[in-house]
């Protein structure tokens, strides 16, 4: 009986993270939409280059906070947050500061979503037969190139690929390689853009984040998704050849 109740119990536990950030992610895509966004940032952006000067190690702890949090709970505004990294220091330490707060923050919300729905969905793939146990089997033998695509794909949103890994049990250590160098690109593109800001509030206009999609930026970026791809295209066609 006793260990009838703690089964439960453990489960219930095993989930608690999870639902903590579902919990908050649905408080915030309603109350914070308003607040992190770039009027915000154009109003406040005196006192934030005020307290930059006079405190820096200060606002870089408390940017790196507020960006981990928008991450690790599914929060609107990331794209404020990178930009805002540009704004405030530049495009060599905002790329680090952003890359490194949205790695820790979507390394947290991969533990808690495989402690959770993760681990019962990734053994019963494991355990099963036909379609669900060729999707794993696929995916864990070209893993990087996979986990790889889902960074460098503009259409996949973030959050999306957080969960998806977690979901499906892939090794940690090949989700935080492709997690950090994954994300470097468009990283760097919207530091770039906020380094400019500045003179875009300055001009009474808001930040064109639509430059990501100019040829010379997204060019590069899907030849990069390209030669994620093609160790899986290889793979596919030296299957058939054996076939």
């Amino acid at each position: 009986m006793d260990q009838t109740q703690e089964q439960p119990k453990g489960s219930a536990l095993r989930h608690a993270p999870l639902a903590v950030i579902v919990i908050i992610a649905a408080i915030g895509a309603f109350t914070l939409k308003d607040y992190l966004s770039f009027e915000t940032l154009r109003d406040n952006r005196e006192a934030l280059l005020a307290f930059r000067d006079a405190n820096f190690l200060g606002i870089m702890a408390i940017f790196i906070a507020i960006y981990f949090a928008i991450v690790a709970f599914s929060l609107p505004g990331a794209a404020v947050a990178s930009v805002t990294g540009g704004f405030l220091f530049g495009l060599g330490l905002g790329t680090m500061f952003n890359v490194l707060a949205a790695s820790l923050g979507a390394f947290a919300i991969f533990f808690a979503v495989r402690a959770g729905l993760g681990k019962s969905l990734a053994a019963k793939m494991q355990a099963g037969e036909g379609t669900l146990k060729k999707i794993k089997e696929g995916l864990h033998a070209n893993e990087i190139s996979y986990l790889f695509l889902l960074r460098l794909v503009p259409a996949v949103p973030f959050f999306v690929a957080n969960l998806l890994p977690a979901l499906v049990g892939v090794k940690f250590r090949n989700f935080a390689l492709t997690t950090v160098m994954g994300i470097i690109p468009g990283a760097l593109v919207f530091t770039w853009i906020g380094v400019g800001l500045g003179e875009v509030f300055d001009r009474g206009e808001s930040p064109d984040l639509s430059l990501l999609w100019e040829p010379q930026i997204i060019g590069p970026i899907l030849g990069l998704s390209v030669l994620a791809a093609m160790p899986i295209v290889i793979k596919a066609l030296r299957g058939k050849k054996e076939l």
